[in-house]
């Protein structure tokens, strides 16, 4: 994996020596190492990663990173060098104290915010991030496949959680995405539910989680029934279901991202008024929640080349029950994929 020095240079404001990188996620975006004590600075020609000793042997070894240098005095001394005057930086990462203390440090220096400009070029990606993308997907598909073997009333929560993380680890996966959700009976209502050390519930059980393969993560939701369903919670399942699919569908390229999210929220609230709150879904790339949204809030926002956004529709009947279905759609440049390939009927357990 390279850093995207190409794109990154083409932010750096007019009259700007270059951008200096404080954001972790987007220092690894331009250097393609992660570390998380230093900066990157990238200007029209180069791309410098700054670190202390704890990382420069790793990060000299790394192929995507241009110049490396050793925290303590190199920043100064290589504004110095390049004789750099005037310096973006992202405001939005950088705290009052931090700012003050640049320029106090690099008192000929001039410091001009450039908000957002790094992290709207991530929204869009190139290839080789839509195949790390896809990469870490298909881990979290195969780790669906093991934890239907795994589960049972005499597990817990918290166990099905763990074996979902530990089986991504240790089939190709760097770390997990974002914490694993794994949450049974009532406690399935709640979206973001935290897994319980309570042996895992008859009825609805709902796993929201994926891993990370060079730095870029994946994210799938499965529910699934533990012991038998009945009319109600079939008819709720496939209900969920029928809108994911009808979102998916309507998931080609030029697609309006708001007109997506009315389509399945449309078909939930025919059955289950108000039971759908959260947005159909959000993008995906080096972090778990970012560019593009999908919510009525995406007006005019449409479907373009190098998005990736999940497709996530629920129900949820606080103190009952909940079920929620998440694939992702990878838009490459021969067109639109759904590159979740875990069953999505009805299992049960």
């Amino acid at each position: 994996m390279k850093g995207k020095f190409e794109k990154i240079k083409k932010v750096i404001p007019s009259g700007c020596d270059g951008i200096l990188l404080t954001s972790e996620v987007n220092q690894y975006y331009a250097t393609a190492f992660s570390y998380t004590d230093g900066y990157a600075f990238v200007t029209p020609k180069e791309t410098y990663l700054i670190t202390d000793s704890r990382y420069i042997e790793a990060a000299e070894a790394s192929e995507g990173t241009v110049k490396v240098l050793l925290k303590g005095g190199a920043l100064k001394e290589l504004f110095d060098s390049l004789n750099v005057k005037v310096v973006a930086f992202e405001d939005e990462c950088v705290t009052v104290a931090e700012l003050d203390s640049f320029k106090k440090r690099f008192e000929d220096v001039e410091f001009i915010p450039i908000g957002r400009a790094v992290d709207a070029l991530r929204e869009f990606k190139d290839d080789d991030e839509l195949d790390s993308i896809a990469k870490a997907q298909s881990i979290a598909d195969e780790a669906f496949k093991h934890i239907l073997g795994f589960i049972s009333t005499d597990r817990t929560e918290k166990e099905v959680a763990l074996e979902l993380e530990v089986y991504m680890r240790t089939h190709g996966g760097q770390c997990v995405a974002f914490d694993t959700i794994a949450v049974s009976g009532a406690a399935s209502s709640m979206p973001h539910g935290v897994p319980r050390d309570v042996k895992v519930q008859r009825g609805f059980l709902t796993m929201d989680y994926g891993c990370k393969y060079n730095g870029y993560c994946s994210d799938m939701t499965r529910t699934v029934v533990v012991g038998k369903a009945d009319n109600d919670m079939k008819k709720l399942y496939n209900t969920v279901k029928a809108a994911q699919e009808a979102a998916l569908e309507a998931a080609v390229p030029g697609a309006d991202l708001a007109g997506l999210d009315k389509i399945a929220r449309d078909i939930i609230d025919r059955d289950y008024p108000g039971t759908f709150g959260h947005s159909l879904g959000h993008g995906v790339g080096l972090y778990i929640h970012e560019a593009p949204g999908v919510s009525f809030r995406s007006d005019g926002k449409k479907l373009s080349q190098g998005h990736v956004i999940t497709v996530e529709p629920g129900i949820y009947i606080a103190g009952k029950y909940g079920c929620r279905i998440e694939d992702m759609v990878l838009y490459y440049a021969d067109g639109c994929r759904d590159i979740t390939g875990s069953d999505k009927n009805l299992i049960e357990i």
